[in-house]
């Protein structure tokens, strides 16, 4: 069966940086699970699965803006640190915190602190990177309609889905 939308795919994979500098891997531990079309992977690799099929290993080159996107320099704030009052003394260079922006919560990342100010990044620590990735395609399944429906895979004994649907958006 060849990978299109809906298809449930397991695969491996590394990562690197265009140094080739290692960032992350799956071939070590579990393959990853994922359904494809559903934006869970970022659009370069996805586009880079589409009709290829189990057993195929590859290797393709993701150029930042279809990665993790560009860096913008305005998701780098600084603030006073007496916005984390009562835990001060626990804030330290890459501690990650959930921040309320006018888009909704989001991850940012403490980059500095000083004496009376912290400085964090709301950019993802991958962004303005092109990466490299190999992957291993270990297999490639149509989706149930229930896992159509709910937009992710499900695995043989979920126990976060029920009749009125998922309690998670994780599996």
């Amino acid at each position: 069966m060849k990978i299109a939308n809906n298809s449930v795919v397991t695969l491996h994979y590394l990562v690197k940086d265009k140094e080739g500098t290692d960032i992350d891997s799956s071939f070590d531990g579990e393959p990853l699970v994922f359904l494809q079309g559903q934006g869970f992977l970022i659009k370069g690799l996805e586009e880079a699965l589409t009709d290829r099929q189990a057993g195929e290993k590859f290797s393709v080159a993701v150029d930042a803006e279809n990665a993790y996107g560009e860096r913008h320099d305005g998701f780098v704030q600084e603030v006073p640190l007496s916005m984390f009052e009562g835990f001060e003394d626990q804030i330290h260079i890459g501690m990650q915190l959930r921040a309320s922006t006018d888009g909704g919560e989001q991850t940012v990342i403490v980059v500095d602190v000083a004496e009376d100010t912290v400085t964090v990044d709301g950019n993802h620590p991958l962004a303005g990177i092109d990466l490299e990735f190999d992957v291993e395609i270990v297999d490639v399944r149509a989706a149930t309609e229930e896992e159509i429906k709910h937009g992710h895979v499900h695995q043989e004994k979920a126990s976060c889905c029920n009749d009125s649907g998922c309690s998670s958006n994780k599996h």
